[in-house]
């Protein structure tokens, strides 16, 4: 049974051509995209490095990391989101590999091929995170850094994620996101260890309303981030 919600591929896609607009619905991706590329290429420089991007979206992520130096290719089930981040790569001047994939489907193809793996703000959109958690250990080479990003799940977060950014603060469009699928930290942690990674660093995302600023500090009650690797053998 494939690990597709076609509800969700269908609602990105819609939106698709405003991904790069940096007052779209994209608006906050675009406000995070500093603070995880820096967290990212503080734990696993990326320069020279082997990079995929699971669920890569328009690219924003993507082209942020060939801007630092990595080999990068992009992998999504969008067809529109992926046609909007190859269109920008003629303006942006980057170099980007973007496939129509799944993580499972391009797992089976790729395995232990690249030295970091990013999926981020991405497993909550799929039936079976545990099954892209997996896939994305395949992928890593022995060795190799998987970084994840995705939402807690408890009644802050709920308050924060949904009711606030979505039907107060409008920092998104109503429907982005489905509690029920939102992952708390110690079960995302239980997915990296059963695909053989070894957790390295949680730390969190917030955001402040009032100045309109986010930070990654300790607080994980609502937005995470997740540095694993795989094991050596």
């Amino acid at each position: 049974m494939s690990n597709v919600d076609a509800a969700e591929i269908a609602k990105f896609s819609e939106l698709a051509h405003r991904w790069w607009d940096p007052n779209s619905e994209f608006r906050p991706l675009h406000e995070i995209n500093p603070l995880r590329l820096k967290w990212i290429d503080r734990q696993a420089p990326l320069a020279g490095r082997k990079v995929l991007d699971v669920g890569c979206g328009g690219g924003i992520l993507a082209e942020a990391m060939a801007g630092l130096g990595a080999e990068v290719t992009g992998i999504d089930l969008s067809e529109k989101a992926l046609k909007v981040a190859q269109l920008h790569l003629h303006e942006s001047g980057r170099n980007v590999d973007y496939r129509l994939a799944s993580a499972e489907d391009f797992a089976r193809q790729h395995a232990g091929a690249f030295d970091v793996v990013t999926c981020m703000e991405m497993l909550e959109h799929v039936p079976n995170p545990a099954s892209v958690v997996a896939a994305c250990a395949k992928l890593a080479k022995p060795g190799g850094w998987v970084f994840f990003s995705t939402l807690n799940r408890n009644l802050k977060s709920y308050l924060f994620a949904i009711v606030g950014a979505e039907y107060v603060l409008k920092l998104l469009p109503r429907g982005t996101h489905d509690y029920a699928k939102f992952i708390q930290p110690a079960e995302l942690a239980r997915m990296a260890r059963d695909a053989g990674l070894d957790v390295q660093q949680l730390t969190g995302m917030t955001y402040n309303p009032l100045s309109k600023v986010y930070k990654l500090e300790a607080d994980t009650d609502v937005n995470y981030l997740l540095a694993t690797r795989r094991d050596e053998t």
